[in-house]
């Protein structure tokens, strides 16, 4: 199934504290808790079949561009949140932890 990523939009789900993609039947998530200031990144999950797309690099982007623009600081317990930031220094500067 090919799924052009530039259309999907991600959603920012405040009461379920996650940012989602509606994929049909499907949704992907990541899912944050808030202490204070902070917003910890705890798990991020793209159904099987929608896996490789790029569908949780836009989630995290658009997720750690909020956080930005809130001045939140970023603690990213989810692996794949972490190694994002890893792969893009310019999110180095609202990370902790």
């Amino acid at each position: 199934m090919a799924i052009d990523v530039d259309q999907l939009e991600v959603k920012h789900n405040t009461d379920k504290r996650r940012f989602e993609v509606d994929l049909g039947s499907k949704t992907a998530i990541a899912e944050y808790r808030m202490a204070g200031n902070n917003i910890i990144f705890t798990h991020t999950e793209v159904p099987p079949e929608f896996e490789g797309m790029g569908i949780a690099n836009k989630m995290a982007h658009v997720a750690l561009e909020y956080a930005k623009a809130q001045g939140y600081k970023v603690q990213a317990l989810c692996p794949f949140i972490a190694a994002y930031v890893q792969q893009h220094p310019e999110y180095k500067s609202i990370t902790w932890g």
